[in-house]
């Protein structure tokens, strides 16, 4: 089977005649011709019916156009598939992630990019707002809780645990803090994302909400984190970013029954035909960093 002559045949039908076809081949019409002229010899059967004006396709002609287009597109998507695959990740590459997260985790993802991909530019936005993705020109965003676009490609990236977390030094100057309801003797330190009225709370046989003073709100995860590590009280925080200061002795978990909400981490992405190499390494690479860190 000569391709060529395939590939001439879709180009002569497409563009409707075989002097445009040639021109768009670049090649002489006599060539466009002649190598229709071949195939039908080869396959036996009239594929065109030639007039002077125009060109019309032959019953057989037409399922013959309808099969080969179709397998001359999939060969074309294969070649490119497969230079994507080869070329050298590089140019850039919008990111946004919620403010929760934590400076600590994405800023290990950053730096891993820069050591392993460096032709690659990350521009990361930080916002707790819904972003649309094709909309606002953003080539993938880390996303925590339930998915509300299904037509987005999701690499699932493992659970984000909160738990009440105090210093050392905090614990020592108060009261006892050995149930939920305990907290409402304490100072509470509340990241507003989590709601401004209450906490809740669950272990393995029941759920528990308990009511909120409001006495320091903040929205900024890190502030929340930085004030608990300086003894102001005690806050819902991430597990993963607090397990190093638990190590350290720089933090406590208290209630460690209990736990507050669960999230699931997820890496979206626009569904695409070819996914650009830059694309592909960084959600592999921000996949595996985001599973290190949330390893119970």
């Amino acid at each position: 089977m000569d391709f060529n002559q395939v590939a001439v045949f879709i180009k002569v039908v497409q563009a409707g005649s075989f002097s445009a076809a040639a021109r768009l081949l670049g090649q002489p019409t006599s060539t466009v011709s002649n190598r229709v002229a071949m195939l039908e010899k080869r396959l036996g059967v009239t594929l065109l019916q030639r007039t002077t004006r125009r060109l019309h396709l032959t019953d057989v002609g037409q399922v013959y156009f309808e099969h080969a287009a179709a397998g001359l597109v999939h060969v074309l998507d294969a070649e490119a598939a497969v230079t994507e695959a080869a070329a050298e990740p590089c140019g850039l590459l919008r990111v946004t992630a919620p403010v929760d997260v934590g400076d600590q985790i994405l800023a290990a993802i950053l730096c891993r990019m820069r050591e392993q991909w460096p032709k690659v530019h990350v521009e990361l936005v930080l916002m707790n707002r819904y972003v649309d993705l094709v909309a606002e020109g953003v080539d993938v965003a880390i996303r925590t809780g339930r998915l509300q676009d299904s037509t987005l490609v999701a690499k699932n990236a493992g659970v984000a645990r909160w738990a009440a977390f105090a210093s050392p030094d905090y614990l020592a100057g108060t009261a006892p803090l050995d149930s939920p309801q305990a907290l409402r003797q304490h100072c509470c330190l509340q990241f507003t994302p989590l709601g401004k009225d209450a906490w809740t709370f669950h272990n393995t046989d029941t759920s528990l909400t308990v009511p909120m003073a409001g006495q320091v709100l903040v929205n900024d995860i890190g502030l929340i984190r930085e004030l608990v590590l300086a003894g102001e009280g005690v806050a819902l925080l991430p597990v993963y970013l607090c397990r190093q200061a638990c190590e350290d002795g720089r933090l406590v978990r208290v209630l460690p029954d209990w736990h507050a909400k669960a999230d699931p981490i997820h890496i979206v992405y626009p569904r695409q035909r070819f996914m650009p190499p830059r694309l592909r390494v960084f959600v592999d690479l921000a996949a595996l960093e985001l599973r290190k860190w949330l390893e119970a």
